[in-house]
């Protein structure tokens, strides 16, 4: 297809009410639309309405749909979205630190540049390009100074290089250990995983959602492309095998199940009960939490 060919049209804000009005959804305020749709863009709301529409191909929206209703399915991701952040967070700093304290105490500072520690070469040659392309473009006091004192023959150690990686580059590094370093099942252990295999799938579907979050994507319905490996004999308070595991309902689970290890005292689980009990008009079914999932023994 040629560019000049593609169908459709650029609107302006007052077309764009226009043929949501014409599409059947109620708007009572011309300029509170507007404005929503100036600083948030039809397109990135367009995935929150979706929902409401009874005819997704004509898109027509269920009968008595209010732009309010978007607006507020929209918001309800987004405070989702942060909550689920802050967990992300800590997950991921206990990641660096359990990565870089237990293969630094068995390997030496420098680990993580040793090829031999890795069973994949390709994955350890796109690890050691993107630590490099980190430790290029840093800026951090802590990098600069260690190369003022030691120079840059040679890279700093993994307690500070690894401090300025991405989450993505962390989790890759982990899973690409050999399976005979005692590191790997010392810190699978430690996230309350029964095995490296486990803690791998987990840290895959988490750096998704944090990616996810990152771009300020929708989020509250997602079905995850690599879902977290299913739990069935969990060492903690867990819920049952789910129906769908690629549902948020189960990767939200498997954040607390996780949090209730690295940072016990948090509060998410009540902050997340209380989300839900406030946006009640939210379809927790298509979210694939089960009817009974308060009875659950990690949600209780």
């Amino acid at each position: 297809m040629k560019k000049e060919d593609y169908p459709k049209k650029v609107l302006s804000l007052d077309k764009q009410i226009a043929q949501l009005k014409a599409r059947g959804l109620v708007i009572e305020d011309d300029n509170i639309a507007k404005n929503y749709l100036k600083n948030i863009s039809y397109f990135r709301l367009q995935g929150y309405w979706w929902e409401f529409q009874v005819d997704k191909e004509n898109h027509k929206f269920v009968e008595g749909t209010n732009f309010n209703d978007v607006i507020n399915l929209y918001t309800f991701d987004r405070k989702l979205r942060l909550l689920l952040f802050d967990v992300l967070e800590r997950v991921e700093i206990a990641l660096r630190t359990k990565l870089v304290y237990y293969s630094s105490i068995e390997l030496g500072h420098w680990w993580f540049e040793d090829k031999n520690n890795f069973f994949v070469e390709d994955f350890f040659d796109e690890s050691i390009k993107e630590i490099e392309k980190e430790l290029e473009r840093t800026k951090e006091v802590f990098i600069e100074k260690h190369y003022e004192k030691y120079g840059k023959e040679h890279r700093p150690p993994a307690y500070k290089t690894l401090e300025i990686v991405s989450f993505g580059c962390l989790s890759k590094l982990y899973s690409n250990l050999n399976n005979n370093i005692g590191a790997k099942d010392r810190i699978a252990t430690e996230f309350d995983l029964p095995n490296p295999n486990f803690l791998k799938s987990w840290l895959l579907s988490f750096n998704t959602i944090r990616n996810i979050i990152a771009h300020h994507s929708r989020l509250w319905n997602r079905q995850l492309h690599f879902p977290p490996k299913v739990l069935g004999k969990p060492n903690s308070d867990f819920v049952s095998s789910p129906e769908n595991e690629r549902s948020m309902y189960y990767s939200i689970s498997c954040l607390l199940y996780v949090l209730n290890k690295v940072s016990p005292g948090h509060s998410l689980k009540q902050k997340i009960k209380n989300l839900l009990k406030e946006n009640e008009f939210v379809d927790l079914e298509e979210m694939g939490f089960p009817e009974d999932w308060e009875t659950e023994a990690l949600w209780k």
